[in-house]
């Protein structure tokens, strides 16, 4: 892996550091008023601070899919999702008509197995759909999208062990 370039952000992926630059943007003593506010007897009155409904707005715009980016996933998930599923619901009515008419003997466990195969390649469709995506806007990408999955995968799994890092290094503190 260190022969690889470091990769770069994409522009809909959110800041690694921007809580870090926001805690140390804070003075190190908190300010306390000098008259506190009353507190509330309701259970439906929650305390929001003005400063999370900041971050939520800018993570919000830096986490939203791109337009073109979110038209290939869903081209992507809709023919790699709807074909297997057509297929499931044609098994449906062909072993109908093949029972119906006395066309040969099918075991009702066939048809279950059979089913529940493209039902089952339905899900991994959608999943496909969106790992082999191209997530660079700039980028169309491959037609079967290998390589694009390799990578997209490859962020998932640092992005999650990241959070599992810092959610080890919460618990820690």
């Amino acid at each position: 892996m260190s022969s690889e370039r470091p990769r770069q952000r994409l522009p809909f992926e959110p800041a690694k550091n921007r809580k870090k630059a926001a805690d140390q943007s804070q003075p190190t003593e908190p300010e306390t008023p000098k008259n506190p506010p009353a507190r509330s007897t309701r259970k439906s009155e929650k305390k929001q601070s003005p400063e999370p409904a900041k971050k939520r707005s800018a993570s919000r715009e830096e986490s939203t899919i791109p337009e073109i980016v979110s038209q290939r996933m869903l081209f992507r998930m809709a023919l790699l999702s709807g074909v297997p599923l057509f297929m499931a619901i044609s098994i449906f009515i062909g072993s109908y008509f093949i029972i119906v008419n006395e066309v040969f003997i099918l075991p009702n466990t066939a048809v279950l197995l059979a089913s529940l195969g493209c039902f089952g390649l339905s899900v991994l469709g959608l999943s496909y759909g969106i790992f082999s995506t191209s997530w660079d806007e700039d980028r169309p990408g491959g037609v079967v999208g290998w390589q694009e999955f390799k990578l997209n995968i490859g962020r998932t799994v640092q992005a999650w062990k990241e959070a599992r890092q810092e959610s080890r290094a919460k618990i820690k503190n």
